[in-house]
């Protein structure tokens, strides 16, 4: 039987005559052969070379020149001195391949071969991954010290370690001791190399946002402590897998907080990236400037052409509304707070207070796990965890000295009975909007589906706390509403998209909007509300109908009953209970639907099954999208839409680590690498960096010291005890 490479054979094979073969190399052009040959390589005087008419169809034959010697034909390395037979028939190809593969001089191969070291490595035993004494076999494995370098620069970046990590004498023992054959590099390579990895995952993100439909965005902006002005650009979008991204876009210096520089700014962000076309909506805090930036995005996008002319671009932040609401409320009650807050301060400026506090609370018999935290006083949320941390401790700060007498400020006396109280029922008032504002302010799920129905929510909380007996709280309500009339009040004037947004999650529909506007606002306006939101609603439909009429179904189909589910939770707080009656009353409003003649209506009139009650938005529509062609374009771009600014004001905080005190230093190109590259190479649900021990895991740890006698010789002196 033939070899397989007689069916490969050479042009020139065994069977042809010397003189055939020096006829070829005859005709060879040597001057043409030269130019194609590397610049440092040079031909060997005397040899007969010669060049095929039609090039040979293994790719590894680039890398070589035939020649002639003694009427037989060898292959010369176009990179190194080395030589083979290359008689197809004869010697076949084997040699030659392998040397292509792995010739170090090519440069082809320049990261090949090079940089991999064996190592003997130890596999832990069934049962004994987590054991460091337990049995493990012996087996040989490859580490590619490339890839190694690649995981140090992932490591900098995710980590938000300094380039001088590289330097550090601890680091250096571990490297000696874990891959020593590893070369660790300067931090100025270190540095470039960071860049280098921003622009190779720049490059994947246009690619993504180029096939995504359009893009939500959030920005806002902060002052470094090199007093820079910084602006974080964030988008928003759902990809035709219907998997809801975040990524930041820019974060970049900005000439200062202006509405007309920051919509300059974003205007020029989204033309570097090539999607000024798909902005969709942008989502700014309630500060005038940002109505100055909107209406000059406005302008761009009605230049290019988009959706209802750009009218709806401009979305609220609704925590930052909130934020405003609940603080008009609690300053009514500055004192009782100020007083817990020094109550707390007192006992976490001391080792020693920490542990009397520790010692009381045992005796007390309190199984809390919680920690006292200090508050920050710009943020109520964090007044609410303090106030909420604090009241579980209640009995054990009675057992303190706290500061009191003659000179000491009314505000910062020890908490009373009666401000114990009152901080009891400000913890139960705050903790609905607590609950709400972490619900609101996600960026890994959708979150434009709820906005509506938490706007209501608020509105709810706030009559019935109206109608308290307490007249304090009361009058916190009273206050409270008038603020949230402020924006909130005429819910003409509010983007009609958030209305949208609740008609697209297939758990509510239309009816429930419905249910909710007369709840609000009584039966006569509610209905009429209900009206303008359905007609707007339907009016988008044909808005997009005809910028996708080629997904148009032919012919109608009836719809079924739709269903709402009664018992979805919010995966982080809860669900409300508002919004389960809504639905409760939605589901036995809802009547069977006839013949319906738009794919929208058939949308709106069909019910959900029993396993679809249980699937979020997203599920629901990557299901079903193919049924719906119009509506699911209205639920990718809508559902996208972020209800608040968190994720870009997140990018802060790690700009805040990146730039510390000591490392202010970095130039605003580099801070910006560092921190779009991190948020690109951060998986879905990967934790954020966090600075902060964990008090509980440190408690435990305290524990065992006790346990084993291993704190003996740590003494705790405090002359104020």
């Amino acid at each position: 039987m033939a070899s397989s490479q007689s069916k490969r054979s050479a042009v020139y094979s065994s069977d042809q005559t010397a003189q055939t073969l020096s006829d070829a190399a005859s005709r060879t052009n040597i001057e043409e052969l030269r130019k194609s040959l590397p610049p440092d390589k040079k031909l060997m005087e005397g040899r007969q070379y010669l060049v095929r008419k039609s090039k040979r169809k293994a790719a590894y034959w680039e890398h070589y020149l035939e020649y002639l010697e003694n009427g037989k034909l060898r292959a010369e390395c176009k990179f190194c001195e080395k030589t083979f037979a290359a008689d197809g028939n004869l010697n076949g190809s084997k040699n030659v391949k392998n040397h292509a593969e792995k010739c170090l001089c090519n440069p082809v191969n320049k990261d090949k071969g090079k940089g991999k070291q064996t190592e003997l490595l130890f596999q832990p035993g069934e049962g004994d991954k987590d054991s460091e004494d337990g049995d493990g076999k012996l087996k040989y494995g490859t580490v590619n010290l490339k890839e190694v370098r690649e995981a140090l620069i992932h490591m900098i970046i995710v980590d938000e370690l300094p380039f001088k990590h590289v330097e550090k004498a601890g680091f250096k023992y571990l490297m000696s001791v874990a891959c020593p054959r590893f070369h660790i590099p300067s931090r100025t390579t270190v540095a470039r190399d960071c860049f280098q990895l921003y622009m190779s995952e720049k490059t994947k993100l246009k690619e993504l946002l180029k096939n995504c439909q359009r893009i939500c965005v959030t920005t806002d902006t902060w002052t470094s402590i090199q007093r820079i002005n910084y602006m974080c650009i964030t988008a928003h979008f759902i990809d035709n897998d219907w998997k809801l991204h975040k990524k930041i876009i820019n974060f970049c210096p900005i000439s200062s907080h202006k509405g007309e520089a920051i919509g300059k700014a974003v205007e020029a962000c989204l033309e570097s990236w090539g999607i000024e076309d798909k902005l969709f909506t942008v989502t700014v805090d309630n500060a005038s400037s940002n109505d100055l930036a909107c209406a000059q995005l406005r302008r761009m996008v009605q230049r290019i052409g988009c959706v209802s002319d750009g009218k709806f671009l401009h979305i609220r932040c609704i925590a930052h509304i909130i934020n405003l609401i609940v603080w008009d409320g609690i300053k009514e009650h500055g004192v009782c707070i100020d007083r817990v807050r020094n109550a707390v301060k007192y006992v976490k400026n001391s080792p020693a207070r920490i542990l009397r506090f520790k010692d009381l609370v045992q005796k007390a018999n309190i199984e809390s796990k919680s920690s006292l935290s200090f508050d920050v006083p710009t943020r109520w949320n964090s007044t609410y965890t303090m106030l909420d941390t604090a009241l579980k401790f209640q009995r054990v700060f009675s057992g303190l000295s706290l500061p009191d007498g003659v000179g000491v400020k009314d505000n910062e006396r020890p908490p009373e009975s009666n401000d114990w109280k009152k901080v009891e029922r400000l913890v139960v008032f705050l903790r609905g909007f607590y609950l709400l504002t972490r619900r609101i302010s996600g960026s890994l799920y959708v979150t434009s589906n709820r906005g509506f129905f938490e706007i209501a929510a608020i509105y709810d909380m706030l009559n019935k706390w109206e109608k308290n007996v307490d007249e304090d709280f009361q009058a916190m309500a009273i206050s409270m509403k008038k603020k949230y009339d402020k924006y909130w009040g005429n819910v003409e004037k509010m983007n009609m998209l958030i209305y949208v947004a609740a008609i697209l999650d297939p758990h509510s529909k239309l009816l429930v909007v419905e249910i909710t506007l007369t709840d609000m606002y009584g039966k006569e306006k509610g209905m009429k509300l209900a009206n303008d939101v359905k007609d707007f609603s339907y009016s988008l439909f044909d808005e997009y109908r005809s910028l996708y009429s080629s997904l148009i179904p032919q012919s109608g189909q009836s719809g079924d009953p739709m269903s709402i589910d009664p018992n979805e939770d919010d995966h982080i707080g809860g669900g409300s209970d508002y919004m389960k009656s809504l639905r409760d009353r939605a589901k036995r409003l809802k009547g069977t639907g006839g013949y319906v003649r738009s794919e929208f209506e058939r949308y709106l009139n069909e019910q959900l099954g029993a396993e679809e009650e249980e699937m979020d938005a997203l599920s629901w529509w990557s299901i079903n999208g193919h049924r719906f062609p119009i509506v699911s374009r209205m639920a990718r771009d809508i559902l996208a839409i972020p209800l608040s600014t968190v994720a870009s004001e997140s990018a802060f905080s790690a700009g805040g680590r990146h730039l510390d005190p000591f490392r202010s230093s970095l130039t605003p190109k580099m801070v910006q690498t560092l921190i779009c590259t991190q948020d690109w190479l951060r998986t879905k649900g990967m934790s954020g960096v966090d600075i902060e021990e964990n008090l509980q895991e440190l408690e435990e740890l305290e524990k065992d010291f006790q346990n084993n006698n291993l704190d003996d010789d740590v003494v705790y002196v405090d002359s104020m005890i």
